[in-house]
């Protein structure tokens, strides 16, 4: 057995293979690609266990129908390499394993809680804690993010391999959660301690944002741009947040500018890639701005992906992209299939689609259709949380539901719609 320097312990002997896995959790912290390592490591050992079963969970995280195929093959891959390892394989192996194939099912919070177990009795394990939380963002769990932290801090000290990486992970769920101070705090310990912890960077600028400290978090953003670069594309991520605080400031043209230079060409079959285009397009498109051809490129991507709802979050941005792009049609056929999955799925995604994402598609697509929809804006709106991603990503959707109460004069869902929002972020420009 061999540990590495991120607390993980492999049944592979070869070194090498596990030389690289070790480069490829580095990349997976400072949300950088992983992929060139995890594939040197496989063609080392291609019975490396951790390798086939973190590069499952990595496609799982692309939440598309594609990537989930791709990683039901990669669960199947490491199941066996599993079955042939020593002793059937390390706790960390089984634990990584077991929680690839539950999320590659589609159940992300059980995978994250199969890792949450491991961590009770294995603390030191980073990738574990990584993986944990970013299955626990995708579903809106930012409770359990910050439980998670919260635990497993104690037992860390400063000086081991991903220390920075994970105060920069309780920073988040600090924010996610309402504990500004903190979270600001932890984010700014995280990015000192790990210059280039662009989570913890990130989690910061979460703070910025709901305290409504716009040119504060201008100034946190602007001087990071040669680093987005490098982080592959979160960096899209990050252009996204720098360009919410412009159009706060009310400069519209800095905000267009960001989205042409780090933004135009970034959108990809990537959910997250979407979800930053089509959101700030979509703001920009309330603020009365003319943003031209530039919704072209991500509603091609949306009309390819109609029918895919593997990830309500990601098909509700795809909704956005296919309305801004004037494709109603195909916005119908997504909307449809939100329902077809809601009426018969039993995945965690399917109820999500039941609770929250199908009434939210009707709204919009109402509006969309010059038509007034009789779901009730605020019990919808009280479940967007359900969604997952963060407070700062949802708002597009809030945003959108406060301003078909005002246009169509509800005035009963307008107060509480403003009630919500303001009960999780400052008062600004917008409201």
């Amino acid at each position: 057995m061999q540990i590495d320097a991120y607390g993980f312990a492999h049944s592979s002997r070869a070194a090498a293979a596990v030389a690289h896995f070790e480069a490829a959790v580095a990349a997976v912290a400072g949300h950088r690609p992983a992929g060139a390592d995890l594939g040197a490591a496989l063609a080392i050992d291609p019975d490396m266990v951790a390798a086939r079963a973190l590069t499952g969970l990595a496609a799982v995280i692309m939440a598309s129908a594609p990537a989930m195929t791709a990683a039901r093959d990669q669960c199947r891959l490491s199941q066996t390499a599993l079955a042939r390892a020593p002793g059937g394989g390390t706790a960390s192996e089984r634990a990584l394993v077991a929680a690839l194939e539950l999320a590659a099912g589609g159940d992300l919070n059980v995978a994250a809680a199969r890792l949450e177990l491991h961590l009770a009795t294995a603390p030191h394990d980073f990738l574990a804690a990584k993986l944990a939380h970013a299955l626990r963002f995708m579903s809106g769990e930012a409770g359990a993010m910050l439980a998670q932290t919260t635990a497993l801090l104690p037992h860390w000290s400063e000086h081991m391999a991903g220390y920075g990486y994970l105060l920069g992970c309780h920073a988040f769920g600090l924010e996610e959660t309402g504990s500004f101070s903190a979270a600001e705090r932890f984010g700014r310990c995280a990015v000192a301690h790990t210059p280039h912890d662009v989570w913890g960077l990130h989690a910061v600028a979460h703070v910025l944002e709901m305290r409504d400290h716009v040119h504060d978090g201008i100034a946190w953003l602007a001087p990071t741009t040669a680093l987005w670069s490098t982080c592959g594309n979160f960096g899209g991520h990050l252009a996204w947040h720098l360009a919410l605080f412009q159009l706060s400031a009310g400069d519209h043209a800095s905000a267009l500018a960001v989205f042409d230079a780090h933004l135009k060409t970034s959108a990809t079959c990537d959910f997250r890639d979407v979800a930053n285009v089509t959101s700030l397009l979509w703001r920009l498109e309330q603020e009365g701005l003319d943003v031209g051809q530039r919704w072209d490129t991500v509603g091609a991507i949306a009309d390819a992906r109609r029918h895919d709802t593997t990830y309500v979050f990601g098909a509700l941005h795809g909704l956005l992209a296919l309305i801004g792009s004037r494709r109603l049609a195909a916005a119908a056929d997504l909307v449809a299939a939100l329902r077809s999955a809601a009426d018969s799925g039993s995945t965690e995604q399917a109820a999500v689609s039941r609770s929250v994402g199908v009434a939210l598609a009707e709204i919009i697509l109402s509006m969309a259709e010059n038509r007034r929809s009789a779901m009730p804006l605020a019990a919808v709106a009280a479940r967007l949380g359900q969604l997952g991603g963060s407070v700062a990503q949802r708002d597009v959707f809030l945003r959108t539901l406060l301003l078909i109460a005002a246009d169509s004069g509800d005035d009963v869902s307008l107060v509480r719609l403003k009630a919500l929002r303001t009960s999780q972020r400052a008062e600004d420009r917008f409201v």
